[in-house]
């Protein structure tokens, strides 16, 4: 590719060297007209002699050799320490006496320069994925809140007021367990779609499988309402996601099924990041007087991340704009 102020293209290189090679200019006059000098010209006419055409392409600056070049040992080296000690540039450059500018080239050639990149647990760097289209892999997964008793919860109303609100609201509703206010969990099953982000949320009073089912039978209707078709679910080994009622609903809705590898939340990576969304942006962004005022502020807030809230993976943009031809999507 030329370089961005580049006076000759490889076209105009073409025509600057048969003007001199088959229509006799000299190279002080095609120079000239192309605004270069005689030796430049004389440069690709020549390399058109040798080669023709092919001769006037691009070709790369780097040196035949590179004598000073961090030997390949050290390389090595220098990504051993960082994968599995996580250390910066000034550490390992201290245990293997070498400077800290040269290890840092080396982290950046190898692209493992930011921390951020390396898993923390295995200390490989981290592999990221995305389908290509809207359906090809859903993930669903199931995250819990504690209920908001009558008149506050505790982060809002302090730590005393809120255990009275509890007991209160736990004496209403009949949940007070040996003198131990219960007030009840509010389980959020949610669905998100890999390619667009575009996410689907139901609070439910438990996590079974027969409920686990009927979430999953809901959000396929409502993708197909948005023109996406599921090919695949992604869920962790939880006992919903084991039964044989779940893989029985997949087939019959033409889904496959994938879970994820014991202990490994991060392969359903998408979904756990959005449920910290999720509980900074709704469960505790603001007071709720009790749960049902939080409960009617769901829809409100998916419909805000789906169609407004700029999404860092998508380039700033929110999930909706993956979903093409869609009408009324910016609405």
């Amino acid at each position: 590719m030329s370089h961005a102020n580049a006076v000759l293209t490889p076209r105009t290189r073409l025509r600057l060297a048969r003007l001199i090679i088959h229509d006799g200019w000299t190279c002080a006059a095609a120079a000239k007209m192309f605004m270069v000098s005689p030796r430049t010209a004389a440069k690709w006419a020549s390399r058109y002699r040798t080669e023709g055409p092919a001769g006037m392409a691009d070709r790369t600056s780097r040196p035949r050799t590179s004598p000073t070049r961090t030997p390949p040992v050290v390389v090595r080296r220098i990504v051993a320490l960082r994968w599995r000690h996580r250390l910066g540039p000034v550490q390992i450059a201290g245990r293997l006496g070498v400077p800290a500018s040269t290890v840092h080239a080396v982290l950046v050639r190898c692209r493992i320069n930011r921390l951020s990149r390396i898993d923390r647990a295995t200390g490989e760097p981290l592999r990221r994925y995305e389908h290509d289209h809207p359906g090809s892999l859903i993930h669903v997964d199931v995250t819990k809140f504690g209920n908001i008793p009558d008149g506050g919860g505790w982060r809002y109303v302090g730590q005393q007021q809120g255990d009275r609100n509890k007991a209160t609201t736990a004496l209403r509703t009949g949940r007070t367990d040996r003198g131990n206010p219960r007030i009840g969990t509010a389980f959020v099953h949610t669905v998100i779609d890999d390619h667009s982000r575009v996410a689907y949320a139901e609070i439910c009073a438990d996590e079974k499988a027969a409920t686990a089912i009927g979430v999953l039978r809901r959000a396929g209707a409502w993708f197909a309402d948005r023109g996406i078709t599921v090919e695949r679910v992604l869920s962790d080994n939880g006992s919903a996601y084991r039964s044989h009622a779940w893989a029985q609903a997949c087939a019959e809705l033409g889904i496959k099924h994938k879970r994820t590898r014991p202990y490994r939340p991060q392969t359903n990576g998408k979904i756990e990041r959005f449920h910290r969304t999720l509980g900074d942006g709704w469960a505790y962004a603001r007071f709720y007087d009790s749960t049902e005022q939080r409960n009617a502020a769901l829809p409100g807030w998916l419909h805000f991340y789906n169609h407004h809230r700029a999404h860092s993976a998508l380039g700033g943009q929110p999930p909706i704009t993956r979903l093409t031809n869609l009408p009324g999507h910016h609405s």
